[in-house]
């Protein structure tokens, strides 16, 4: 498959994709979300204020690096099944 929506190139663009709207949510919700929201923490490393910076970050971080853990099991998987037909096939 030729053009601009092949294998990797079209994965990478939906993660982005993916994790921009969940930054876009954030901020939206962190601007006209209920007013009794309170602090999250970022892996129980820092607290974010629900603000809509604070929000958007949350929800771009979380979800980009839980897709970006999943993508790179995704990866891992594939070299692996790769090596094996090469081998199997040599």
């Amino acid at each position: 498959m030729t053009g601009t929506f092949e294998g990797r190139r079209l994965v990478v663009g939906l993660y982005a994709l993916i994790v921009a709207i969940t930054g876009v949510v954030g901020a939206v919700l962190g601007a006209f979300g209920p007013g009794d929201l309170t602090a999250v923490e970022l892996f129980g490393v820092m607290e974010l204020q629900p603000t809509p910076l604070g929000l958007a970050v949350y929800g771009a971080v979380t979800v980009g690096l839980v897709l970006g853990v999943l993508l790179g099991l995704v990866v891992v998987v594939s070299h692996v099944a790769d090596a094996e037909q090469a081998g199997e096939n040599s």
